[in-house]
């Protein structure tokens, strides 16, 4: 593979693009927005089904938030550091501003998450044509032999 693992995460962690390395995951002073595919290599990062990575950026999205900052919120009110009226106004505040703040990052963390575990399916990480020959199949249930 061209394109390990490895390098996959740090791509995600910079917003960069998982297949070339190139920063064109979000286009430039557009902070809701992200590009439909990568301009050096021409990657389409949603692909069939782009349903399933906004999901994830969502749900990625909200656990961060939930665990990151609403339960740390929780927790000062409940050992009495802060009282429940302030923690009230920092839980709402912060249950719309860090959801915000993060947007890019967790559309970028949820495509990491995705390719890191089925990284075969990067561009960059087809066999070629010119000397490298496809994975065979080696399945006990290949039925392209029988008949």
């Amino acid at each position: 593979m061209k394109v390990c693992r490895c390098k996959i995460f740090t791509r995600g962690l910079t917003h960069s693009c998982l297949n070339c390395g190139s920063h064109t995951l979000f286009p430039k002073g557009k902070y809701f927005q992200m590009n439909a595919r990568c301009e050096s290599c021409g990657f389409d990062w949603e692909g069939e089904g782009s349903e399933g990575h906004y999901l994830r950026s969502t749900s990625l999205n909200f656990g961060v938030t939930l665990v990151c900052y609403l339960f740390p919120v929780l927790m000062f009110v409940w050992a009495g550091w802060i009282s429940a009226l302030t923690g009230e106004v920092l839980a709402f505040a912060g249950a719309i501003l860090v959801p915000l703040l993060i947007f890019r990052s967790a559309r970028s963390w949820a495509l990491m998450n995705y390719y890191v575990f089925v990284s075969q399916e990067l561009p960059a990480n087809f066999p070629t044509k010119t000397g490298e020959s496809e994975p065979k199949e080696t399945s006990p249930h290949n039925t392209s032999l029988i008949r």
